[in-house]
């Protein structure tokens, strides 16, 4: 039997039973398979399942959905496949969406429709609700088979295990945790297990003074990986101990180990009851800033500068350390080069940083705030350009007659004419004005203004 069969208006159709039997749809279906004989009656929606399958990255497991099963409107695959005159195979609502907006014509083929029936594809449905309940099932089970090991693991690292033994110790705890991790980091169903078996509990109780930085890389790994704290596991995180070993691995661990440190203080952080004076630590500074300034791995950048701006925000006598460690002039470097999502946590934490006096003299005394302020106006969003302004506006007003020129040399003028003309929010634009004046002020009319011109005609 050919694997397509011909319709009598020219058209082509698959013929399913042979192409099944010649593995072009994958696998046949086995006798003990899931939906094998039994497509229609399935006990879980279609399309829960397809769902489902796709939240957990495992929408056709090692095979590919079989082309067959897609929309060629949609490209996902079908749930109520209809078939029109022209032997073209649709999903039901895609297709019925393309003929309400007036068109008649097939999608594919661009064939004038003589008969804009929709025939459902009973054997094509069954074979999809067959294929993915299949792949359902075996996922399920390999799930089953994630949360039973990590039920295991957490047993034996606390010695509930049956039958009972020890907990598990040195390197055998390492193994076991890393191997927690690994099943935690890769399936994120597998963190309900681990909570259900006491793994919160447990973890918490492994980070402590006489805890090895192996154990407490895994334990904060695990802990940061989707695993819901409670409130009694964020007070306990809390305690200055394991805080302490927390910082510790920031500033000793590998470049995953910092940035779960970081994750992981940001999620204690978000606790009612967290104490502020806790991120006041030199150590944990220098670390969140060092990794901030690793442009080699941008999710850390992105985490550092998370948890620096939400220090600025909750503890504020933390800014005068922060800008005791230089971190002004770091920040105001990494400028031109940060991704764009990083370019407004940055301004963030330099107008943070600007509230108190030293911040505003770190600002003044660095040769770069100016050139790279006026570089970013107008450029990534309004509120990044709101942050330059607030920056330029605080060095400005320090030293009119020092920065004024420089600003206008560097490019300003012309760059808060834009803003001034642009449809920004009005408090923006005034606040542009005030800075234009300033500069006005402080630089001779006719240079003022031909600078103006200049640097018009360049850009």
């Amino acid at each position: 039997m050919p694997q397509y069969q011909e319709l009598p208006c020219g058209g082509q159709v698959l013929d399913i039973d042979t192409a099944l039997k010649d593995g072009i749809l994958g696998a046949a279906l086995e006798p003990g398979d899931a939906g094998a004989g039994d497509a229609g009656k399935q006990p879980v929606e279609l399309r829960k399942m397809m769902d489902e399958l796709d939240a957990a990255g495992d929408g056709g497991g090692d095979e590919a959905v079989p082309a067959v099963f897609i929309c060629p409107i949609s490209l996902e695959p079908m749930v109520d496949p209809v078939t029109l005159c022209t032997g073209q195979t649709y999903e039901r609502a895609n297709i019925s969406r393309w003929l309400a907006l007036g068109h008649r014509t097939c999608p594919t083929t661009m064939q004038e429709l003589w008969d804009d029936a929709l025939t459902p594809n009973a054997t094509l449905r069954q074979l999809i609700a067959a294929w993915f309940s299949r792949r359902y099932t075996r996922f399920k089970k390999r799930s089953a088979d994630f949360h039973g090991r990590a039920a295991d693991l957490v047993h034996g690292l606390r010695g509930t295990a049956v039958p009972r033994r020890q907990p598990l110790k040195g390197q055998a705890r390492v193994a076991a945790l890393r191997e927690l991790r690994n099943l935690s980091s890769t399936h994120q169903s597998v963190t309900k297990a681990i909570a259900e078996a006491g793994g919160v509990t447990l973890l918490t109780s492994l980070l402590g003074p006489f805890t090895s930085h192996a154990v407490g890389i895994e334990a904060v790994a695990i802990l940061v990986s989707g695993v819901t704290l409670d409130a009694d596991a964020k007070a306990t995180l809390m305690q200055p101990a394991k805080v302490s070993l927390v910082v510790d691995m920031l500033n000793e661990g590998a470049v995953d180990t910092k940035i779960n440190c970081v994750r992981l203080i940001r999620i204690l952080m978000d606790e009612r009851g967290f104490r502020p004076e806790t991120v006041a630590s030199l150590s944990l500074l220098v670390g969140v800033m060092r990794l901030i300034r690793d442009k080699r791995h941008p999710e850390g950048v992105v985490a550092g500068l998370e948890l620096l701006n939400s220090i600025c925000a909750v503890h504020s006598p933390a800014r005068s350390m922060i800008v005791s460690i230089g971190a002004v002039p770091q920040l105001v470097e990494l400028l031109p080069e940060l991704a764009t999502e990083c370019v407004e946590p940055a301004l963030d934490i330099l107008d943070a940083l600007s509230a108190v006096p030293e911040g505003r003299m770190a600002l003044k005394d660095c040769p770069r705030t100016i050139p790279n302020a006026v570089r970013l106006l107008m450029r990534v969003s309004e509120a990044c350009t709101r942050r330059a302004l607030s920056m330029l506006w605080t060095v400005c007003r320090m030293a009119p007659e020092e920065c004024a020129p420089a600003a206008v040399e560097a490019g300003l003028a012309a760059k808060l004419l834009l803003v001034i003309q642009s449809g920004c929010a009005p408090e923006l634009k005034q606040k542009a004005s005030e800075l234009l004046k300033l500069c006005r002020l402080n630089y001779t009319d006719t240079l003022f203004i031909s600078k103006c011109k200049l640097t018009r005609t360049i850009q």
